[in-house]
């Protein structure tokens, strides 16, 4: 593109050659100053006429700072009811949670005000009427402290349920030779040796050589030893002076000062000792005194049997049942 510039006498001239790039960038710097004057005048304009209260700038800015308002206060109370609905949720599951609470208390024998819980108390209702930003602060703050309690109380009885387990555990309540019937019981009976009257101060198990013992308890080891009786003899020391004895073993599987966990094989049957055939004699001491170890492993199957039932009681459980009875 070729430009002819000439003065106003036409006395002078001078012609500039542009080429197609020099054009379009000479066409966009144009532009760009054009739109940065026509911006920085439209500014100060609409900035001195809002400051001013020109009438028709003024108007055009209340109405600019009103939109923005509202959907500023659309946009928080949406934020807002969903977050109220969420805290109903909340505080719904907080309330199901102090019930079971309260149960589980009853079960481990806590009594929540000792650890200065309120039972029942729940945090500030939410209303019918749209929660504010301050109310819901509240609500809040009081679902944070309840949760705190009622923390506090779960770790209260997680360790009350704790000891009871552990005490549990170290009662002996497992069947020292799982598939064993019952041979000799606890009590007064005839000596299979000497034929006299003599106090059988365990049970006995009679069962194939080299049928696993199992400890019927949790505890430690205090004996290891041969014994001219009770041939290879083990006594486990379950704490409470409560020990268990397991004689006439063909082979010990533990020490002297070995931790024992609850149905750990210990020994296996054998005839070792006074003895007239291969068994297990198993024997609960209390304090030294010979106790019937029957006691103990009734209550474990007493136990199961009350779970058992507890099962069947259960709403799912009779809720089958009830399904069976329809179908038959």
């Amino acid at each position: 593109m070729q430009l002819i510039i000439t003065d106003a006498w036409l006395a002078k001239s001078r012609a500039l050659h542009l080429s197609g790039l020099q054009l379009f960038t000479a066409f966009l710097l144009s532009a760009l100053v054009l739109m940065l004057l026509a911006l920085g005048l439209y500014h100060w304009v609409f900035l001195k006429g809002a400051r001013e209260g020109w009438p028709v700038v003024g108007a055009l800015v209340k109405l600019v700072v009103k939109d923005e308002a509202e959907q500023r206060d659309r946009y928080l109370r949406e934020n807002l009811d969903v977050m109220a609905r969420r805290l109903g949720e909340m505080q719904a599951k907080v309330t199901q949670l102090e019930s079971l609470g309260e149960r589980v208390s009853s079960l481990a024998g806590v009594n929540p005000a000792a650890v200065k819980v309120s039972p029942g108390q729940g945090g500030v209702e939410i209303k019918g009427h749209a929660l504010t930003l301050d109310e819901l602060q509240v609500t809040m703050d009081d679902l944070e402290r309840l949760t705190h309690q009622r923390t506090d109380l779960l770790t209260v009885l997680e360790s009350r349920l704790f000891d009871r387990k552990m005490k549990n555990l170290m009662v002996p309540t497992e069947k020292p030779v799982a598939m064993a019937e019952l041979g000799s019981a606890f009590g007064w009976r005839t000596d299979p040796i000497t034929g006299r009257n003599a106090l059988h101060t365990g049970l006995d198990f009679p069962a194939a050589t080299s049928t696993p013992i199992l400890a019927a308890a949790g505890g430690v080891v205090v004996t290891q030893e041969f014994h001219p009786e009770y041939g290879n003899m083990i006594e486990i020391d379950h704490g409470n002076d409560l020990v268990t004895r397991y004689a006439h073993a063909s082979r010990i599987w533990v020490k002297k000062g070995d931790l024992i966990k609850r149905g750990q094989k210990i020994a296996e049957v054998g005839t070792s000792g006074r003895s007239t055939g291969p068994h297990l004699h198993f024997e609960v001491l209390v304090q030294g005194i010979p106790q019937d170890p029957q006691k103990f492993l009734l209550a474990s199957e007493r136990a199961q049997g009350l779970q058992i039932a507890a099962a069947g009681r259960s709403p799912a459980a009779q809720g089958q049942a009830g399904r069976k009875t329809a179908a038959q």
